[in-house]
């Protein structure tokens, strides 16, 4: 999943892409370089970013999603508010990507039984103003999987079914940097809840500390892309990622090992 940010102020890229036609020639080049799919944002849910009313972020968002349609390319719409969400359905997303869960918006449940789209819902506590203050836990996978396993209960209750639901454990929101570490490092534990697993690492602040104090923001593809393999290797769904080229190669040789352990 190749992340395309249509914001001024996210952490890792704001306004690289800001406008509709940057926007499109970005997600063509994530698409050449081996994205399967498209995930665009018009809100930025950074720590202690502001929140965008959904008119602004529909401006942002569903042009460039109607024309990577028109073009073919699968895209998701990374949105925390049900209208945008029907409205990018309307436009030819293909997935709703809501890094609340259904939690923020309380008709949302309702867009995605209606569309019948597949419904990305991340594990999540709070807005980005107040997500890092949060990260309390007596044990942070057991917790996760406790509340996204909630989560998906009121979902069904809501008309959505299983089959449209991908989880996601939500590194960053509302996790400290050990705290996102033993996530990854328990990822079988979400498989064992039985639907697919999304892992969006890519360039967040806990990969900082494995680099250079001033180490630029794109350092973090390497660190993001092994963990990338990780996740693959773990049977997650999808990775999503920043540096869809970094990943793709990194990707193509655990391929290549695993057919060529296959083939001995």
């Amino acid at each position: 999943m190749g992340v395309l940010n249509v914001t001024p102020d996210s952490f890792s890229d704001g306004g690289r892409w800001a406008s509709t036609e940057a926007a499109v020639r970005h997600a063509l080049d994530l698409h050449a370089d081996g994205a399967d799919l498209i995930d665009v944002g018009g809100e930025s849910t950074r720590p202690g970013a502001a929140r965008v009313t959904p008119e602004v972020e529909q401006g942002r968002v569903l042009p460039v999603i109607a024309e990577l349609h028109r073009r073919g390319i699968v895209t998701s719409v990374d949105t925390l508010n049900a209208q945008t969400a029907e409205r990018a359905a309307d436009a030819g997303a293909g997935i709703i990507n809501d890094v609340s869960g259904g939690l923020n918006d309380p008709g949302m449940a309702a867009v995605v039984a209606r569309t019948g789209l597949t419904y990305i819902a991340m594990h999540w506590r709070g807005h980005a103003r107040t997500m890092d203050t949060l990260a309390v836990y007596d044990d942070v996978v057991a917790s996760v999987v406790a509340e996204l396993t909630d989560r998906v209960a009121a979902l069904e209750a809501a008309g959505v079914k299983r089959s449209q639901i991908v989880l996601d454990p939500g590194l960053g929101f509302s996790k400290d940097a050990e705290q996102n570490w033993r996530l990854l490092g328990r990822l079988d534990a979400f498989s064992a809840l039985g639907l697919p697993v999304m892992v969006g690492a890519s360039r967040k602040r806990f990969l900082a500390a494995l680099l250079p104090e001033d180490a630029p923001i794109v350092d973090r593809d390497l660190p993001t892309a092994v963990l990338s393999v990780l996740a693959a290797q773990a049977g997650m769904w999808a990775v999503r990622v920043h540096d869809v080229a970094g990943t793709r190669t990194a990707l193509n040789v655990l391929a290549r090992v695993d057919s060529a352990r296959i083939g001995s």
